[in-house]
Order: C-alpha cells, then sequence, then structure tokens
C-alpha cells in the first residue's frame, strides 16, 4: 500500500498545495487523485505568481480578458477562479462521498484586506458568489481584524479557510470565531453546515530559529507547536460547548498543516508529513514534497491527544532564549507581509504580461 494511501486510511487528507493551468491540462492533477490519494488543494498569491510568471498557459486568456476591458485584481481573480473551478470539478466526486468534509480548492482574498475586517467580509462573499463554487474556500488569515471577519463569512454561509495561524492561541481564536458564527446561525433558524478548515503554518518556525538553538533542538519547534495545537483542537471537539452545535447539525472545523515542505536541507524531505500524522486533520504539502513521500515516505506514530511531549520541548526552547509567543505574533505579521509583496509581484507580473502581449499583436 502506498503511503499516500495510508494516511487516507488513517483519516487525513492530504492535499496539494500548488495549482497551475498546466496541471489541469497536463492530466496531473487527476494523476495525484487517482495514484497519490490527493483530495483536495490550496493556492496563494506566490504559487499563481509563478504559474503565470513561468508559463504561456494563461496568455491567451490574458489578451481575451484584456480585450474585454479586465485588468489588474479583477482580471487576476477571473483567471485563478477559471483554474479552481476545473480543480473543484475534479474533485467534486470525493466532496459528494464526503459530504462535503473533503475535496476542497481555496481561493484567498486579496492579502491587502488582512488587517481590514469589513473589507474582507465583503471580499469573500464576493468572491464565493463569483466562483458558484460549492466546494470553494475562501481564505481569510486569522489576524485579530480578520477573526471578524471569519465570524461574519461563517454566519452569511460562505466556508473559510483560515490561514496565517501559528500558534495554538491563534488557532483557538479562529476556531472559537468559527462556532460564534454557526451559533448564530443556529439561533437565526439556518442550516449549521457551513465547513471551514484552519490552517497552522509548521515549518517557518524552524527556519526561524535555524542557527539560533542548540542542534539537538533544531527542526523540533514546529513539530511541538502542532502537537500543542492538536491537543487544543481536541479539546475544543470535546467541549460541551461544540457537543451542543454538533448535536444540531454542526460540522467541525478541521484542522490543515500548512507550510509542510522541509526548509533545513539537512533534514529528511518527509520530515512534517510524517511527524504530523492524525485522523480528523489535512496535510496541504508542495508538490516536491508529496511526490517525496509517495515515493519513499513513512507514516510515522500518530500525534498524540494530550500533547505529548510538546510543552517540555517548547520549554526548552524557551530556556535557548525563543520566546514562542512572541515568536507566533512575528511570524503571523511576517506571513501577511509576505503574501502582500507576492501580490504585488502578481499583479506586476499580470501588467507586465499583459504588456508584452499587447505589443506582439
Amino acid at each position: 500500500m502506498k503511503p499516500t494511501q495510508k494516511l487516507h486510511d488513517l483519516g487525513q487528507s492530504l492535499w496539494l498545495d500548488n495549482i497551475t493551468r498546466g496541471l489541469l491540462t497536463s492530466g496531473t492533477l487527476s494523476h495525484y487523485i487517482d495514484d497519490l490519494s490527493v483530495s483536495g488543494l490550496t493556492s496563494n498569491p506566490s504559487i499563481f505568481d509563478l504559474a503565470i510568471k513561468d508559463s504561456t498557459f494563461y496568455d491567451d486568456a490574458i489578451r481575451r480578458k484584456t480585450d474585454e476591458g479586465k485588468s489588474g485584481e479583477k482580471l487576476f481573480f477571473e483567471l485563478a477562479i477559471e483554474d479552481l473551478t476545473q480543480a473543484a470539478d475534479l474533485f467534486r466526486p470525493i466532496h459528494d462521498a464526503t459530504a462535503g468534509m473533503d475535496g476542497w480548492v481555496s481561493l484567498e482574498v486579496s492579502p491587502l484586506l488582512a488587517f481590514d475586517a469589513i473589507a474582507t467580509i465583503q471580499a469573500a462573499a464576493h468572491l464565493h458568489a463569483q466562483s458558484h463554487c460549492r466546494n470553494l474556500f475562501i481564505k481569510i488569515p486569522g489576524t485579530s481584524e480578520g477573526i471578524s471577519a471569519i465570524e461574519e463569512a461563517i454566519f452569511a454561509g460562505v466556508p473559510v479557510n483560515v490561514t496565517l495561524l501559528f500558534s495554538s492561541e491563534q488557532y483557538v481564536a479562529a476556531a472559537e470565531a468559527y462556532l460564534r458564527g454557526i451559533e448564530r446561525r443556529i439561533a437565526a433558524g439556518l442550516d449549521p453546515k457551513v465547513r471551514s478548515v484552519a490552517s497552522m503554518f509548521i515549518s517557518r518556525w524552524d527556519k526561524a530559529v535555524m542557527g539560533k538553538v542548540p542542534k539537538n533542538l533544531q527542526d523540533r519547534l514546529g513539530i511541538a507547536v502542532a502537537r500543542r495545537t492538536y491537543k487544543a483542537y481536541r479539546d475544543l471537539l470535546a467541549s460541551p460547548r461544540w457537543q451542543k452545535a454538533f448535536d444540531v447539525g454542526a460540522q467541525a472545523q478541521r484542522l490543515l498543516w500548512a507550510s509542510t515542505g522541509t526548509k533545513d536541507p539537512k533534514a529528511s524531505d518527509i520530515l512534517y508529513v510524517k511527524a504530523l500524522a492524525a485522523p480528523d486533520t489535512i496535510n496541504t504539502i508542495p508538490e516536491k514534497t508529496l511526490l517525496a513521500f509517495g515515493d519513499h515516505g513513512e507514516v510515522g506514530d500518530v500525534l498524540p491527544v494530550d500533547g505529548g511531549d510538546a510543552e517540555s520541548v517548547i520549554a526548552a526552547f524557551g530556556s535557548a532564549g525563543i520566546d514562542d509567543k512572541k515568536l507566533a505574533a512575528d511570524l503571523q505579521r511576517e506571513g501577511a507581509d509576505s503574501f502582500v509583496a507576492s501580490w504585488n509581484d502578481l499583479l506586476g507580473q499580470i501588467k507586465s504580461k499583459t504588456a508584452a502581449l499587447q505589443a506582439a499583436k
């Protein structure tokens, strides 16, 4: 049995952290679904920036949309939705077979809105309506401003992928926002089945402390934070408050491991996939990591529901001078800034490609 199938049988979904038009037209994504148990897909501005920059797959669409008078964000979101709805169609059988638990694709609101709750809510609702796609998540960052946007989007019935979460505290804030939105729907007599995932970023922890801690602690902080967060996830699902919502039809917001490609060239290329095996979770991984795990992957011990050694490991980092709470806040802010930079690069890439295509006519 392939290691990817073993993870699937354990109850963990494997999603691809990539989208290009070439993946769709070549049949590669279909191959990953059929042969590597891939059951969903995530995207972000960096992924689309590279996809448009490094291929000609989008040239005809850019020419056509430019002739229609479209440019900038409007042109990009139309390109992205075209790709993601095609991918969503490939995942639709999985989505239907799992009653909406799996088989999702994700589209991010403009990163420029990360600290503007009202504009984020409006953008999320607009993009979801524009897609006409029932298995499309709208990605909203779990910043302090994003928390209120998450609650309002869920209350409005928009499926949400909460992104840029780096700590158990940030996860709990996002999970409680989701639950408040669901509780408001229940109180209003609305269907409580609005799906969501909460995306915890893992490898950036270890990259941030690389060379700053003793060798015996290298590549251990991200996994320890994941273990601590998995305990918080399980505690929430076992709470009377959640059970009350579940009893009237609410569905769990699944915990998703993001940023799970290995950053340390000396570490295993499947480090985070092996270490983060756990039922009722998702691991969204880069294409290179997916292929590596499919080739020589191993399923490690299942994450302990009590967090295992998470607290002692994090305490050891504290003794080495690492303030995990401060670092979590720094990583979230840096992540938001990085997405803005990628977004600006993306729009600049579309503008320059548009100009080149127009000049070549």
